[in-house]
């Protein structure tokens, strides 16, 4: 088990990040990638403090031709590709009417496009390795959102993107499953509630809350159980597991 390589794009953020130290605790070797600057370079040293072997790898997810070199530069250091978990996301909601051009071009080159190129480039050293894909999607995937339509499209389409992609690597002995996560305590749900709360983005994050089935005991996720889940997915035990999109949410995609 120990000494995989694992490729987290997104890898400085919340679930990301928390990812990654959940792996690290394996001695797995592991790559963060996402955009340059203060946030992945903490990322990276976080990680090195627990004695893991770890990097960082400047990558925008919107470009092809960076996804292909992140991938090759990731293999070329850890001396095979093992684990891809594709964590780079973006959230956007507002009446569909007012979307424009580069909104969703944004969500979806982020959300969507990113993950297909970085598999599609993973795939000769993953199937190598009898590897794991890990697409981390979310609710709003599997269930439409009253006012994010274009997140919706983005993370529904991660979801059959991990079903067709599922049977089409079976063969090759790569299992490829989405995490779908409920609201998460990340600096995303803090970006939001700045953005689309108006003068009270915590009156924001209670009106989430409110849509989940616990009533006064609901929370926000851990970003530490979403990574706990994801590890298992990772492991031999989890074999059987593929093709799956798997919730984390609390029951809010159960129904009503």
């Amino acid at each position: 088990m120990a000494g995989r390589t694992v490729l987290i794009a997104g890898g400085a953020g919340g679930m990301g990040l928390a990812t990654g130290l959940r792996l690290a605790a394996d001695d797995e070797r592991i790559v963060l990638a996402d955009l340059p600057g203060a946030k992945l370079d903490e990322a990276v040293s976080k990680i090195a403090a627990t004695g893991a072997n770890a990097i960082g790898l400047r990558l925008d997810v919107r470009s092809v031709a960076a996804c292909r070199g992140v991938v090759d530069q990731a293999r070329e250091w850890g001396g095979g590709l093992d684990i891809l978990v594709n964590a780079a996301g973006v959230w956007l909601e507002g009446a569909a009417s007012e979307v424009r051009e580069e909104q969703w071009d944004l969500v979806l080159d982020v959300n969507l496009k990113g993950a297909f190129f970085l598999i599609s480039a993973a795939i000769p050293h993953l199937s190598a390795a009898q590897g794991v894909i890990i697409n981390i999607a979310s609710d709003a995937g599997i269930v439409g959102n009253s006012g994010a339509a274009v997140y919706c499209a983005s993370k529904g389409g991660l979801v059959l993107l991990t079903k067709a992609l599922a049977l089409e690597l079976a063969p090759h002995g790569i299992r490829v499953n989405a995490v779908c996560p409920g609201d998460t305590a990340t600096p995303m749900i803090e970006y939001q509630a700045r953005t689309y709360g108006g003068d009270d983005p915590d009156g924001y994050k209670r009106r989430l809350l409110g849509h989940y089935p616990q009533g006064e005991r609901a929370r926000f996720i851990g970003v530490e159980e979403i990574a706990s889940f994801i590890h298992y997915l990772c492991q031999p035990g989890a074999a059987p597991i593929t093709g799956a999109a798997l919730s984390i949410d609390f029951g809010i995609s159960a129904g009503y």
